[in-house]
């Protein structure tokens, strides 16, 4: 780690560094501009009078008597709106959404369901969407349109005594044990009557065709959303051992708590079942898409460019010490250097807590082993949100330390009580865009120049 106290920088290097920081933000913006839904959509989607095509999936929409539309997750509203905007009016169904649309689709029923912690509508919504899918035929088609959040922003619990608060404590304990968004997602869709393919059952004997914007590893689709549509890969014991792993049951709220020891979680749908015979998947974007268009950005700001995604799901502190290792190496060879990485890091939040996520505590965390040097870091989530902030994460760069101590601000203290929203703010670091309506996982840029 460079010295914290080190000379305050020179207004050539100030410049510098307002520059860079200019330019990693223009990074990241360039990655959600090209990640907008209508892009997507357009690039993946086609309509031609009666056929709508979903990548290699042709359905015939006259063949069926009916084409309803379930939207959940951050994306809610725009992936419903992009889909009308191709297919022209006739849809109609449920939008489940965390963030208000400026104006709602004709034919939809709006939930504004809560993210990250469900709440009564989160629930009203998993409760109209399964009434919805009730009592269909095989001439019905339904389009779920299903982006990252959706596993707080529609849900019902299959165990009728679980009440409101029942359903937060537990997924309080879940985001804050630490545990991966793939371990995270496997208990959820345990104990939920929406997730890890119960929504296909529901929907069965229908045609589906699911379209994804995903905000998970390439390599768990059936994780986005808690996996509603998909057969899900993962088993009860599995459930059993990552509460186990991360010692949640004693945090889990009594009714989840005794069906962990008692062992009776209801096993989901797998791969094979009937539910999923006329089930298909396309996923129109994803965190690679984000990666990709930042890449784009950096070559064309002139940096030598490498991408490590090896850190996904890693803690945040060795993802940082990692990429930080890996820049410095890549620096040595060119005089402009850039490494992006996609994915998302973990922590582990206490119960007492300040305001923040894991973007802005990598780059707290990032800023006191930058300190002095030509290094700029930005973390940012693609949804705008970063844990309990109103942004998306932060820019640090060698002068963050120095410009925290001139505010009396103290970035050891910021990082321990997981609290670097306020630090952020007061010295113009952290990453507003406000919420994008999108979410493909987080996006970290790391420049050495």
């Amino acid at each position: 780690m460079a010295d914290s106290a080190a000379s305050p920088p020179s207004d050539s290097s100030d410049a510098q560094f307002r520059e860079m920081r200019d330019r990693v933000r223009g990074i990241f913006d360039h990655a959600l501009a090209e990640c907008s839904i209508p892009r997507a959509f357009g690039r993946k989607l086609q309509h031609d009078r009666r056929y709508i095509k979903v990548g290699d999936e042709l359905c015939d929409l006259a063949a069926f008597a009916r084409a309803l539309v379930v939207s959940i997750g951050k994306a809610g509203h725009n992936m419903a709106e992009a889909l009308a905007g191709i297919v022209g009016t006739g849809l109609s169904g449920i939008v489940a959404t965390s963030a208000a649309p400026p104006a709602q689709l004709f034919g939809f029923r709006y939930f504004a369901g809560g993210h990250p912690m469900p709440n009564e509508d989160s629930i009203r919504a998993g409760e109209a969407i399964l009434r919805l899918l009730s009592g269909l035929t095989p001439e019905t088609l339904v389009i779920f349109l299903i982006s990252g959040g959706a596993s707080a922003i529609a849900e019902k619990p299959l165990n009728a005594s679980m009440t409101l608060d029942n359903l937060v404590a537990t997924y309080e304990a879940l985001v804050h044990s630490g545990a991966p968004i793939a371990e995270i997602n496997a208990i959820r869709k345990h104990l939920s009557a929406l997730k890890g393919g119960r929504l296909a059952l529901a929907a069965t004997p229908a045609h589906q065709l699911s379209i994804l914007v995903s905000d998970v590893p390439d390599h768990t689709p059936d994780a986005l959303a808690s996996g509603p549509t998909m057969p899900d890969s993962t088993t009860v014991e599995d459930c059993y051992q990552i509460a186990q792993r991360y010692k949640m049951a004693p945090n889990f709220p009594a009714p989840v708590r005794a069906m962990f020891e008692r062992r009776r979680l209801l096993e989901t749908p797998k791969a094979g079942d009937p539910a999923f015979l006329r089930s298909h998947y396309l996923t129109v974007l994803s965190n690679a898409s984000a990666v990709h268009a930042a890449v784009e950005r950096a070559v064309l700001n002139g940096f030598a460019v490498e991408v490590d995604n090896s850190c996904d799901d890693c803690d945040y502190q060795q993802a940082a010490d990692y990429l930080l290792r890996r820049l410095r190496e890549l620096r040595r060879g060119v005089s402009r250097a850039c490494l992006i990485s996609g994915g998302e890091v973990t922590v582990k939040v206490s119960s007492q807590h300040g305001v923040g996520g894991r973007n802005q505590q990598f780059a707290l965390y990032c800023a006191e082993q930058i300190a002095g040097e030509n290094i700029t870091v930005l973390s940012a989530g693609t949804d705008g949100i970063d844990g309990n902030s109103p942004a998306a994460g932060a820019v640090v760069d060698g002068s963050t330390a120095e410009r925290a101590q001139q505010r009396g601000l103290s970035l050891a203290q910021a990082l321990a009580k997981f609290d670097g929203s306020p630090l952020f703010d007061a010295i113009g670091d952290a990453v507003m865009t406000g919420p994008t309506g999108n979410n493909v996982r987080d996006l970290r840029v790391l420049l050495a120049y």
